[in-house]
């Protein structure tokens, strides 16, 4: 099973393609679909689809995991982030994806085992699982491979296509 994890932004949308084999999670590819900061939202809402798209086209994953926004100190910036990830859960949904979300909290639990983990330990759990020699320059790009391991866990255990 081929699972995409989603950080959604608007500005960078982090992800990433773990392969899930029984047990074993293997990382595909893990990336960033990137927009210009100045570009009309609707552009990057454009943009941020069709390379979703893109990968989905390419990769055939069956199901995606994306994190649930529920907070934000600016209230832009949380109408931006929910109409991206809006954008998100259609361009998946249309692709006959499952969608599943999780908090942060829950992203945390799994990937650390401990709710109140900072980005450092966080990404310390998301190299060691994954068996990487670097880690993402991005930090959306590390958060996307944790909630891709975090659906990995809660899933039940299935054998590759």
């Amino acid at each position: 099973m081929i699972i995409l994890g989603i950080d959604p932004g608007t500005t960078i949308v982090g992800y990433c393609l773990l392969q899930k084999d029984g047990g074993d999670i293997t990382l595909v590819e893990a990336d960033a679909i990137k927009t210009t900061p100045k570009l009309p939202q609707d552009e990057k809402l454009h943009i941020i689809s069709g390379s979703l798209v893109k990968i989905i086209d390419i990769h055939r994953p069956e199901t995606m995991a994306i994190e649930k926004v529920f907070f934000f100190k600016n209230n832009k910036t949380a109408i931006s982030v929910a109409e991206a990830k809006g954008a998100l859960l259609l361009t998946a949904k249309n692709a006959g994806l499952s969608v599943s979300e999780y908090t942060p909290l829950e992203v945390k639990m799994a990937t650390t085992g401990y709710g109140r983990a900072d980005k450092k330990q966080i990404q310390f759990m998301v190299k060691s699982i994954l068996k990487l020699k670097t880690m993402p320059k991005l930090d959306d790009i590390t958060d996307a491979m944790a909630i891709a391991i975090t659906h990995a866990h809660r899933i039940p255990n299935q054998c590759a296509r």
